[in-house]
């Protein structure tokens, strides 16, 4: 048997896939429903394996897997569900779908604010969102998220779209701390400095900044570690090239960040080994790891990140706890849909 049985599933045939994918209970394995990307977890879970003896068997699929643990109820196999957002394991801990942890270990590694406060879900990497800046185009070297707004970047700026769960997080960041009615503006004046309509993903951004499509992009810090090393798709090298990471700030918080995270299902059948798994990935070793591959940040503050990311510059991360955060999501997903800002 292979060391990470994994299910690669559309969303078509996510939903009528039978509930018993992998067994509910099996000596010695942790069933997990994973929204993150095998490639950035499966060296994880091979660790793991290897010094624990329990197979990782997982589940990936972009949408859908908190429904889907919803709907099959106490049947559920899922131990944990990892989420590359807060959103998700907020959302899955309001629906009744997860449970507490009480591990001295767990509360010992993650700072309090990138943990739920009543233990449900835990934080295991943080990524900033920031600005791609052109390094032939622009000499600024310091900027706010306010300044985004401001219409000397007009036709100057590019991102994904505005319902994406990264870009819902920073606009749900300006919602806790601004207030709606503020955010509003700010919105429609992001989307008024914007070059081209929103489009692709966060590496997608930089490659338009090298085309000359704009001179600022919104991204995630992690990114720009994955294009600098991609020998598969060397183009992406000079994509990074072209880009130099700006960390935005408000007054009110500082930078934003979003975290992946690990929450552990209500009905998990594998508990004790599925709390195992959780310790290890907020262990010093399985932080090392995820710096080093990822180039995201540990939350573990014990451990530094990669030296490609350290070379990126430092900032002050929002300490608002993420989950205060994710609750404004909904509210800033209607505030996209209001400004039309995709179209």
């Amino acid at each position: 048997m292979t060391l990470s049985r994994r299910m690669l599933l559309t969303t078509a045939a996510f939903a009528g896939f039978s509930a018993l994918a992998f067994p509910a209970q099996a000596a010695e394995t942790v069933n997990v429903y994973s929204y993150r990307q095998p490639a950035l977890i499966d060296p994880l879970f091979a660790a793991f394996t290897k010094k624990t003896g329990i197979e990782v068997r997982t589940v990936f699929a972009e949408n859908g897997l908190v429904e889907r643990l919803a709907q099959e109820g106490r049947n559920s196999p899922a131990d944990l569900i990892m989420s590359a957002d807060v959103g998700r394991l907020v959302e899955a801990a309001d629906r009744d779908l997860a449970q507490p942890v009480d591990s001295a270990f767990l509360i010992e590694k993650i700072p309090a604010n990138l943990r739920d406060p009543d233990n449900r879900w835990f934080g295991l990497t943080m990524r900033a969102r920031v600005v791609y800046a052109s390094t032939d185009r622009v000499d600024q070297t310091a900027i706010t998220y306010e300044e985004l707004a401001d219409p000397k970047w007009k036709g100057k700026i590019c991102l994904r779209p505005g319902n994406h769960p990264y870009n819902l997080g920073l606009i749900a960041a300006m919602i806790a701390h601004k207030g709606e009615a503020a955010t509003k503006t700010w919105l429609e004046g992001l989307k008024a400095n914007l070059a081209i309509k929103p489009n692709g993903n966060d590496r997608a951004q930089a490659k338009s900044v090298f085309a000359g499509e704009c001179d600022l992009a919104i991204a995630n810090t992690y990114y720009m570690g994955k294009m600098m090393t991609n020998n598969e798709e060397p183009e992406q090298k000079d994509w990074a090239k072209a880009v130099r990471i700006v960390f935005p700030s408000s007054p009110d918080f500082g930078t934003h960040v979003n975290i992946s995270g690990v929450l552990l299902a209500k009905n998990a059948p594998n508990r004790d080994n599925a709390v195992k798994l959780m310790e290890f990935l907020a262990s010093d070793e399985a932080q090392r790891l995820y710096a080093d591959a990822n180039f995201e940040y540990p939350v573990n503050p014990a451990i530094a990140p990669s030296e490609i990311v350290q070379a990126w510059g430092s900032f002050t991360p929002d300490t608002l706890n993420v989950a205060e955060v994710a609750r404004n999501e909904a509210a800033a997903a209607r505030l996209v849909d209001e400004v039309q800002f995709n179209d």
